[in-house]
């Protein structure tokens, strides 16, 4: 039976020790750390056409992943990942090429707030999806931290919703989350296949989709060196720690360090264009900030006393 396919039995319950958890729980921080510079990079890009920067960042992404691939493995290794990745791969590179496309689109529609209110709820949407697929149980505290981190992004929006509804932006908003979840899920419950190269044919597709649509590719010196650092080092470094790490911790818990990305977000932007956040902003952060430590501390804690079987992705005894 073929280890990297959808039906794999060997996958029911990835075994993982509280040490590697630890590890995970620091490199998906990392991640979202990585991603919340990219508000802050975008400031510094002229350049019009959103389906070029699109584009841009997605070959420069592509670049570093295949290049920190062929160090890590080398050319044969670096082939033999991308051909053992399977069907499970293959749909994390759909959903991540799914997600970002869908992000462009959704902002022609609808808000930034709209769509960050939205995928607040990607842990909760992460948690029911492992629950009703593969049965991974969330503790009581994990359900609490998850309703924080809504209310906290919610306060954090509030200023800025739009008045109007917009089906096709909010819809897309939606696909987001959803996509996010079900990578962050299918990432989590077949641990034992690397996904580095699952993200990286992801930002392909991607490049691959706004090709089609940017007007033109052209971008002066200034702008190239800006979506340089906007493909490897915001989203390609990002993707790297998030699929090493992702496959370490309950899927719930990754999408809850995922919020660590909106709520540093706006530091950055403070610091490099002086754009001072709202008093909301603060506030619901904070509240999510909180949240997210006392759940880490309480995670980290528990895994100090012997585990009870079925809960966070702690698998149940034959």
């Amino acid at each position: 039976m073929s280890e990297t396919t959808l039906s794999s039995r060997s996958a029911v319950e990835p075994q993982i020790s509280p040490g590697a958890e630890r590890l995970g729980v620091l490199l998906v921080f990392l991640s979202a750390l990585c991603w919340s510079f990219g508000g802050a990079i975008a400031r510094f890009i002229e350049l019009q056409d959103s389906w070029a920067v699109v584009f841009w960042r997605s070959v420069w992404a592509a670049v570093f992943l295949l290049g920190f691939m062929f160090w890590r493995d080398g050319l044969r290794g670096t082939l033999r990942l991308f051909g053992g990745m399977g069907l499970p791969g293959l749909g994390v590179a759909l959903c991540f090429a799914t997600a970002s496309t869908a992000f462009i689109v959704a902002l022609t529609y609808t808000t930034v707030a709209n769509i960050l209110l939205i995928q607040a709820g990607v842990p909760l949407f992460a948690a029911l999806l492992a629950w009703v697929l593969f049965r991974e149980r969330v503790s009581g505290a994990t359900w609490a931290a998850i309703a924080a981190v809504i209310a906290g992004v919610a306060i954090m929006v509030s200023e800025s919703l739009g008045g109007q509804v917009s089906p096709v932006g909010d819809s897309l908003a939606l696909l987001i989350a959803v996509m996010f979840s079900i990578a962050t899920v299918i990432t989590r419950r077949f641990a034992h296949v690397r996904m580095t190269p699952a993200t990286c044919l992801g930002t392909m597709f991607a490049a691959l989709f706004a090709f089609n649509q940017a007007g033109a590719l052209a971008a002066p010196a200034r702008d190239m060196a800006f979506l340089v650092a906007f493909g490897a080092l915001n989203l390609g470094v990002g993707l790297a720690f998030f699929a090493t790490g992702v496959r370490l911790v309950p899927a719930a818990l990754a999408a809850l360090l995922g919020t660590f990305e909106p709520i540093l977000g706006p530091i950055w932007v403070w610091l490099s264009h002086n754009e001072v956040p709202s008093a909301r902003t603060i506030i619901g952060g904070s509240v999510v900030f909180v949240a997210l430590l006392v759940h880490i501390g309480l995670q980290f804690r528990r895994q100090s006393r012997p585990a009870r079987p079925g809960v966070s992705g702690v698998s149940n005894p034959h």
